[in-house]
């Protein structure tokens, strides 16, 4: 009778132990996924729908708007680094 009553105090403790480290080898695969470039391993191309836009003369102070559509035609996705700019050339 003393071996059935040290085999019933000698229960299975849960394996904690594997079970933080296969939550932790989770959390590092979903770090690697998510931080991945993401771009499809294609090539981003950028293009303007008008490449250049003459209004004439224009009086200093004198304000005047305009749209462009910017298209990416490439397989890969766009991203800037830096805020895009435009250059305002002088006509002659």
């Amino acid at each position: 009778m003393s071996k059935k009553h040290k085999r019933q105090k000698q229960r299975r403790s849960f394996p904690w132990s594997i079970v933080a480290i296969g939550g932790v080898l989770l959390l590092i695969a979903a770090f690697f996924l998510a931080n991945r470039g993401g771009d499809g391993g294609g090539t981003p191309s950028i293009t303007v729908d008008q490449q250049k836009i003459d209004y004439g003369d224009v009086k200093f102070g004198v304000n005047k708007t305009f749209a462009i559509k910017v298209t990416n035609t490439g397989d890969g996705t766009l991203r800037f680094k830096e805020e895009p700019y435009i250059e305002i050339l002088e006509g002659c």
